[in-house]
């Protein structure tokens, strides 16, 4: 038996199940409906043949892809429109299933990055039908939550490149459902959102919001509005994730152009508590396998275009005796998600790969099996 078999007692924890064919893979979201489950993949664009490698460039009007879990794979079934899809969020309401996308922007070069996101409707018949559009300016990332009886969807969008001027404010911003619809409830300021994560701790109802050049703040809910409680970063800003582990709260924080960082509680505030690895961090993945806890931090690129190192290695960690310890790291190009599922009685984990390492879109994404008792 080779040492490639994820059976085997020597074997790495991650082997390469299957390889995807994607181009500029900005998210790879995982999630189960009644006919199945799914994996889709936003694109940010697609390369065009004669033009320079440039990966603010490319095509942007591009599908994302819909793949469905059959046969121990994943298979395409279906693309839906969705220029340059920076991001994909499933949710439920009102008894319905929900795919929203964050779209980016559309055009060959000059782009528009004045666009509607898309938010798809799945019908009983298992199609995705757009339900509604929304007026967005370089959108990244839909967050969703309720607090109480209340429906949110955030949006982390904005950009503040040479000649780029939003119709509207173009800031990250809170919309609530009201009616069946969505409407804009409250103007956060971040001028380039990348990441949100909702979560509870001590009674108090928080909102960690992640920029590129404006802070990343904790947010904490009044009742009324999201007001500013803990600022993590003046710049670059990339994800955060909550978690409770061994009786504690924890919030982890990606940075690209830094160190991400693992805070704990202290009843009050966050404090750090270790370094999850320098620059390059993009997002997180958090399991659990049996009584262990693993996460998946994953690398997009160290420096910038044109120059931009994309060929990284990302992390695999579990929790052991109060911090997180590699132990495993693996390639990826211009890294930007990752997504854990089981299947079959095994585990799995989809990671999304964006760039070559000279800077061209068509890279694969690949689906890895996990043999976690290696760890």
């Amino acid at each position: 038996m080779s040492i490639t078999d994820p059976n085997h007692p020597k074997a790495n924890i991650l082997s390469v199940h299957q390889r995807l064919a994607t181009s500029g893979a900005r998210s790879a979201h995982v999630f189960r409906t009644d006919h199945g489950l799914h994996l889709v993949v936003p694109q940010l664009a697609e390369d065009v043949p004669g033009q320079a490698a440039d990966m603010n460039g490319g095509n942007a009007d591009v599908d994302a892809i819909l793949y469905r879990w059959q046969g121990a794979q994943f298979v395409e079934v279906n693309r839906l429109p969705c220029p340059s899809g920076e991001d994909a969020l499933t949710f439920r309401s009102g008894g319905k299933t929900y795919l929203a996308f964050a779209n980016l922007r559309t055009g060959k070069g000059p782009y528009n990055t004045d666009v509607d996101s898309l938010i798809y409707r799945e019908d009983d018949d298992g199609k995705w039908i757009v339900d509604e559009t929304l007026p967005t300016f370089g959108a990244k990332q839909w967050h969703h939550f309720s607090i109480d009886d209340r429906e949110f969807l955030a949006l982390a969008q904005g950009l503040t490149m040479p000649g780029l001027s939003p119709q509207g404010h173009g800031r990250s911003v809170i919309f609530e459902r009201i009616d069946g619809r969505w409407q804009e409830f409250q103007v956060l300021g971040g001028r380039w959102g990348y990441n949100w994560d909702y979560f509870r701790v001590a009674g108090h109802h928080f909102l960690g919001y992640a920029d590129h050049i404006s802070p990343s703040v904790v947010y904490r809910w009044d009742g009324n509005s999201f007001i500013p409680y803990q600022t993590f970063g003046e710049r670059f800003g990339r994800s955060f994730l909550h978690f409770s582990q061994d009786g504690e709260e924890w919030l982890a924080f990606a940075c690209i152009n830094g160190e991400s960082t693992l805070h704990r509680w202290n009843g009050e505030l966050f404090e750090p508590h270790q370094s999850l690895g320098g620059v390059g961090g993009r997002e997180f993945e958090l399991f659990r396998h049996g009584d262990d806890l693993f996460l998946v931090r994953v690398c997009f690129v160290q420096g910038r275009p044109p120059v931009a190192k994309t060929d990284l290695m990302s992390q695999l960690y579990r929790w052991d005796h109060g911090k997180f310890e590699v132990v495993e790291e693996f390639p990826t190009f211009g890294g930007t998600d990752a997504s854990f599922f089981e299947a079959d009685g095994k585990s799995f984990l989809v990671v999304a790969n964006s760039l070559t390492a000279d800077g061209r879109f068509r890279q694969d994404s690949i689906v890895y099996e996990l043999s976690l008792d290696n760890a």
